[in-house]
């Protein structure tokens, strides 16, 4: 690991200040941290933002929720709020790594780095949920743009993300065992504006697939995700699994996930 200098601002104002002067943002550091430690990653600036209260906690706003950057893991998954009205994000949150990257880890982090097999995205992606920064609101259609990509701009940070509450929702994937991050993670939702279903580890990042949206839409059930043929042509083949056997998985994952979200 180089040497580096470590800030703690106590406001998002005095954060993005740093950031954008080319200080690197810290969230949980489940990433970060270990690239510096294989000195992969070298910032000469850490901007922890550990200490930003205004950047934790989870509330209700209507029919949605709105968590903070910085609010861990485990919190989600341990909220009483969204385990009564959206299980399967706290079902999401509490099924993350292990129980020491979910004390860690939080939601702002995950989604900054939009990691091809993280969790978080698919929720974010899946719910159609919105990305607050300290610069304005994205939607989550315009927030991805692939491997470890996204829509930030340079000193911009995410401050919460606003998850609308669907009438019906599920995560279900399947765990890469050395890892813990999913070969294939799929999360469906059912709500006012439709059918949405994210991917998250198949592909170079986090996608919705238009083909089961349809097939849902028109009939939400486990025969409705069977009868799609999945394209396995742009998915990722690599020593863990093959693009036809992921191009399986997200085709019997959402039919579980659908069986799931129908109760």
């Amino acid at each position: 690991m180089y040497a580096f200098t470590l800030e703690r601002p106590a406001s998002v104002a005095d954060a993005a200040r740093l950031a954008a002067a080319g200080g690197k943002p810290l969230a949980g550091g489940q990433t970060l941290l270990a690239s510096m430690k294989l000195r992969l990653a070298a910032p000469e600036q850490l901007v922890d933002l550990g200490g930003i209260r205004e950047l934790v906690g989870i509330r209700k706003e209507g029919n949605a929720f709105v968590i903070g950057a910085m609010t861990r893991h485990l919190d989600v998954g341990a909220n009483a709020e969204i385990k009564a009205a959206f299980p399967a994000l706290a079902w999401l949150a509490d099924h993350i790594g292990d129980r020491q990257v979910r004390a860690m880890g939080t939601i702002g982090g995950s989604l900054a780095n939009n990691d091809p097999s993280a969790c978080y995205p698919s929720a974010v992606l899946g719910s159609g949920a919105t990305v607050i920064t300290s610069k304005r609101e994205i939607a989550a259609d315009d927030f991805f743009q692939g491997l470890f990509a996204t829509a930030l701009e340079e000193g911009e940070l995410i401050t919460a993300v606003r998850f609308p509450i669907p009438k019906r929702a599920a995560y279900e994937k399947l765990r890469q065992k050395a890892s813990n991050f999913p070969l294939v993670g799929i999360f469906v939702t059912q709500g006012d504006g439709g059918v949405r279903v994210a991917v998250t580890g198949a592909g170079n990042g986090v996608f919705r697939h238009t083909g089961l949206e349809d097939a849902l839409s028109k009939s939400f059930t486990p025969e409705a995700a069977a009868s799609v043929k999945i394209d396995a042509s742009d998915l990722n083949s690599d020593l863990h699994a093959t693009a036809a056997y992921r191009a399986n998985l997200i085709s019997v994952l959402t039919q579980r996930a659908v069986r799931k979200a129908l109760g």
